[in-house]
């Protein structure tokens, strides 16, 4: 049973709305008080929110940082849909209800030690997490590339952390990962100001081919975002050998593995199987994704 695999590690809690900004292009980022999920949330996972009392389903909302100290988690998302526009309304200082984290995140392996982070629009906030998760380890070099077809919703920089290989044209960089030491490039076929006129996946390639075949071999793909971004992202892996982990977003009605309503066509070991996005996932292996 999905409810016995995770006991001890999925909790739901009342959690209190500590911020709520709002950002152009519709956008919402929420940080909830949330202290026994943001203990054990890592990156990949997600959350299955309350919206609002007039709305009886919950939303999953991948989580964009936890922190484990301050007990804190922080979503971004936009409110497509009335679930998503009403918790767009809630103020600081309301509760929402809050089943977290749900689902297996993205395994690093530390043989690897260049990250390659791959976020297309909805699919930013896991690469922030993991960012945020690795950047206290000397030993790894995580480098996050976002595409959007909005305002990117973060403070942005001239960025003072090179990146070799990438465009001219991407000349702005996340304020946030700058501090954190971990470079970051934006894409964007909107004409985005600072952001490179294409998808990251060119922006990808360009920075895979500036690495040495030694740097190469020390770099394994991470990538969140929409359908044709990742069979973009798992076909970029594959020409160049290189492992590569996708988080998957699908509709979820329990968002706990009981109504199978996410579930997504994979290839195993056994041949083809239907997996559940929620619990199986949402990070899977990209080679086994048919896209």
């Amino acid at each position: 049973m999905s409810y016995e695999r995770n006991r001890g590690s999925v909790f739901v809690e009342d959690a209190r709305i500590l911020a709520q900004r709002a950002w152009p292009g519709q956008q919402f980022v929420l940080r909830v008080q949330a202290p026994r999920a943001a203990r054990k949330a890592l990156p990949g996972a997600f959350a299955h929110i309350s919206c609002d009392p007039s709305v009886p389903m919950r939303r999953p909302l991948s989580i964009m940082r936890a922190d484990a100290a301050e007990g804190w988690l922080e979503f971004l998302y936009k409110p497509k849909g009335h679930g998503l526009e009403m918790l767009g309304t809630r103020q600081p200082g309301e509760a929402v209800s809050v089943l977290a984290p749900i689902g297996h995140g993205f395994t690093v392996d530390r043989a690897r030690p260049r990250l390659l982070a791959l976020g297309g629009g909805v699919g930013i906030p896991p690469m922030i997490f993991l960012a945020d998760h690795v950047r206290a380890d000397a030993r790894l070099r995580p480098l996050v590339l976002m595409g959007s077809e909005v305002p990117f919703p973060f403070e942005l920089a001239e960025p003072q952390l090179k990146v070799p290989g990438v465009g001219k044209a991407a000349t702005q960089a996340v304020a946030l990962l700058e501090q954190w030491g971990v470079p970051s490039r934006l894409a964007s076929n909107a004409g985005l100001a600072g952001a490179h006129r294409g998808y990251i996946t060119d922006l990808a390639r360009d920075a895979l081919r500036a690495l040495t075949d030694q740097e190469r071999g020390e770099t394994q793909v991470f990538a969140c975002g929409p359908s044709p971004m990742l069979k973009a992202a798992a076909k970029l892996a594959r020409d160049f050998d290189l492992p590569c982990q996708v988080a998957l977003e699908e509709y979820m009605a329990c968002g706990i593995g009981g109504c199978a309503g996410c579930t997504v066509l994979l290839q195993t070991p056994d041949g083809p199987a239907m997996k559940r996005v929620c619990v199986d996932g949402p990070v899977f292996d990209a080679r086994q994704v048919y896209y």
